[in-house]
């Protein structure tokens, strides 16, 4: 990394090895302008020879020197050193504010419940369900009466519900399949159960998928659909034309997509495929 070379962008760029002891080092000549390496090695839980590897290759980028029998950033090991912590600041408070302390919640009930009762939380179908007993990973007690199927207000939360990403599985129709006349029946063959997300990308897609069935359809925003779906794990299925294939993968984003296939529609029963 040159001193021309964007800094570390938050805690993934920390990564690269030896990049938090750079990052140390380089804040410690900031504020403390050492005269030796030794102090600064016992501060960072390092050897001599490995902080003078560490200065060594701050100076080969330009980033620290020895001015006045000092060791001391350089202008340019400033600015890289303020884009680092500043980053990584930023980074680190995105991730706090993603990690809510949940005390209380609300799910459906998986049968009936009294007041006080321990429960087990747990994704079914893409809802949060309690069910009797303390025995899963995310457990509480219900703070009120509740009906099965009905919502219950959980206290007392301890535990984190696993949620297992869940596969979206794309359909694709060729310019064959869309004039086909038993085109219904080879869709209706590759329909996912009953619990999953149907979705249909396109207009071709759709009029070809609403004509084979009545269960509802996702039209609009498909590939933020099959997100959300997949991110609670309700496993899903969409038709598309081939042509309109790559604005749908696209659509997906390169940042952390869902699992997803993609086949043929097939003349049978659509068979899984792994990505």
């Amino acid at each position: 990394m040159s001193a021309g070379t964007p800094p570390p962008e938050g805690l993934a760029g920390l990564r690269r090895s030896g990049a938090v002891t750079e990052l140390l080092f380089l804040f410690e000549c900031a504020t403390q302008s050492p005269s030796q390496l030794k102090p600064v090695a016992d501060r960072l839980g390092l050897t001599v020879q490995a902080a003078s590897h560490t200065f060594r290759g701050l100076r080969r980028r330009g980033l620290v020197a020895v001015r006045d029998g000092r060791y001391r950033p350089t202008m340019e090991g400033i600015a890289w050193l303020h884009g680092a912590l500043t980053e990584l600041g930023r980074d680190v408070g995105d991730r706090i504010d993603r990690l809510h302390v949940i005390r209380s919640t609300r799910a459906q009930a998986a049968a009936d419940l009294r007041a006080g009762d321990a429960v087990s939380l747990e994704m079914r179908n893409g809802l949060l369900t309690a069910r009797p007993g303390a025995a899963g990973p995310s457990r509480g007690r219900a703070a009120a009466p509740a009906r099965r199927g009905g919502l219950v207000d959980v206290e007392e939360l301890d535990g984190i519900v696993r949620i297992v990403p869940a596969r979206i599985s794309v359909r694709t129709l060729s310019d064959t399949d869309l004039a086909d006349p038993h085109l219904g029946h080879r869709v209706l063959a590759a329909l996912p159960g009953r619990a999953a997300l149907l979705a249909a990308e396109g207009l071709e897609a759709y009029l070809a998928v609403a004509a084979a069935t009545d269960r509802p359809l996702v039209r609009f925003a498909v590939a933020a659909a099959c997100r959300e779906a997949a991110r609670i794990g309700v496993e899903g299925t969409v038709f598309v034309a081939e042509r309109e294939l790559p604005r749908l993968v696209a659509a997906f984003g390169v940042t952390d997509p869902p699992p997803f296939d993609v086949l043929p529609l097939g003349r049978g029963r659509s068979r899984r495929a792994g990505r």
